[in-house]
C-alpha cells in the first residue's frame, strides 16, 4: 500500500472487485449511474459524503487511508509548545498512534534497504526507542 500517492478511486475499485458486488447494487446503495461510478473509480479524490457512503458498503473505512498518510507524511507538532497556536475546541489527536499497516510499511523500508533506521528516524519522527521495540517484536 502507498500512502504517499492516494488513489481513491482505485482502492474503491480493488474493494468492490474483492467482494465482488454487483454494479446494480452500488448503483442502488449510492444512488448513482453506472457512468458515474466508473468517474468515481477514476478519481483520485472524492466528495467526504459519497467516500462514507462508499465505506458503508464496502465495510472498509477508507478514511484511516488519510489517516495513515498523516501520521507517516505530515510534519509532527508539538501544540503546548507552539507559542501561535491557538485554542482550538476541535478534538486534538496524537500523533503517535501506529497501526499495523504503518508498522510493517516502516519495516519493510529498513529490511529493503530502501531506508536506513536513522532515515526512517529522520523522516517520519519516529522515536528510536519506539523503532527498535519495532524490531525486536515484530522480526521474521
Amino acid at each position: 500500500m502507498n500512502f504517499k500517492n492516494i488513489h481513491l478511486g482505485k482502492l474503491i475499485q480493488e474493494r468492490v472487485e474483492e467482494l465482488a458486488i454487483d454494479s446494480i447494487r452500488i448503483c442502488k446503495f449510492l444512488k448513482s449511474t453506472e457512468k458515474e461510478i466508473k468517474e468515481m473509480y477514476q478519481s483520485k479524490s472524492l466528495d467526504s459524503e459519497i467516500l462514507l457512503r462508499w465505506c458503508k458498503l464496502l465495510e472498509y473505512d477508507f478514511f484511516r487511508v488519510y489517516s495513515q498518510h498523516l501520521i507517516l507524511y505530515a510534519p509532527c507538532v508539538a501544540l503546548e509548545n507552539n507559542t501561535k497556536a491557538k485554542k482550538s475546541s476541535l478534538p486534538i489527536f496524537r500523533k503517535n498512534i501506529y497501526t499495523k499497516e504503518v508498522i510493517d510499511f516502516i519495516l519493510e523500508q529498513i529490511s529493503s534497504n530502501k531506508m536506513t533506521r536513522m532515515e526512517v528516524t529522520e523522516k517520519y519522527k519516529i522515536p528510536k526507542t519506539t523503532l527498535y521495540k519495532w524490531i525486536s517484536k515484530y522480526k521474521n
